[in-house]
């Protein structure tokens, strides 16, 4: 009983300092002007702080919302661009075209990485779609800026690809529209560096080229900028190569588009 007094006398006097302790502070706000303006100082910037605060998680929490939407802006404008691309070159061979009947060769599908290896010679990509989304093995993954690699098996929902930065990979690129044709590989020297090969030992090419890729292809598109050249140079005194720095930062990548080309079983088959 003692020690349950001690507690309700404690718990009084506790009550007691916290009503005097308000009391005072209503007090000294009517008191004076410059006190009434500093205690009013002190809570607006502590709202401001908590406002703050709140805002940038709001703000953060809707960053992936954000970058979902602009993914999509992109793909939609990617697709078109392609359409106009491949609508010039049919130009160029015939002299009449019913653009308004005219089949893109690709068929594109977007889609967002969910894991990705970089760490090793044979790096891999896991994407978000499957073959209930139209994704095929052996189609081209890609970016605007450039190639991420092709899609190896897949089953309902994911894809299994191997990326540019594996040595299983080449791609058939040209330097610039209208120049020299090279298979384009990961040489291991880093995420942002590939090199074109089979360069004759007679050419050298220039600093500062734009490599695409070539369209000499099942599976990959034409004009899709993969990088600049950096030169050529000699290696082992009897293979010319020509260093390429990738647009691909692979360290960021998050969304990729599939290109799936229908036709290219037909096209393989009469090839063989």
């Amino acid at each position: 009983m003692a020690r349950r007094g001690e507690l309700y006398s404690g718990l009084a006097v506790a009550a007691v300092f916290i009503i005097l302790e308000i009391a005072a502070m209503s007090m000294l706000k009517r008191s004076s002007t410059l006190q009434d303006f500093w205690i009013n100082r002190a809570s607006h910037n502590a709202m401001a702080w908590t406002w703050g605060r709140v805002t940038e998680v709001r703000n953060y929490f809707s960053l992936q919302k954000q970058n979902q939407l602009l993914a999509g802006r992109n793909f939609e404008l990617f697709k078109e661009l392609q359409r106009y691309k491949e609508m010039e070159k049919e130009l160029k061979a015939l002299s009449k075209l019913d653009s308004i009947g005219f089949r893109s060769r690709y068929n594109y599908i977007p889609a967002e990485v969910t894991a990705m290896g970089t760490n090793s010679r044979h790096n891999y990509i896991i994407l978000d779609k499957g073959s209930d989304d139209g994704v095929r093995p052996n189609s081209a993954i890609i970016t605007p800026n450039g190639v991420v690699g092709m899609v190896y098996s897949v089953n309902r929902h994911y894809s299994y690809g191997l990326s540019l930065l594996n040595d299983k990979i080449s791609v058939s690129a040209r330097i610039g529209k209208e120049g020299l044709v090279a298979p384009l590989s990961w040489d291991g020297r880093g995420t942002d560096h590939a090199i074109l090969k089979d360069i004759p030992l007679h050419l050298t090419v220039a600093e500062g080229d734009t490599v695409l890729t070539s369209g000499l292809s099942t599976v990959y598109p034409a004009d899709i900028p993969v990088g600049v050249t950096m030169g050529s140079r000699l290696v082992d005194g009897a293979v010319n190569v020509v260093d390429v720095k990738l647009f691909i930062d692979f360290a960021t990548l998050r969304y990729v588009i599939i290109a799936e080309n229908p036709d290219r079983e037909t096209i393989e088959e009469m090839e063989r």
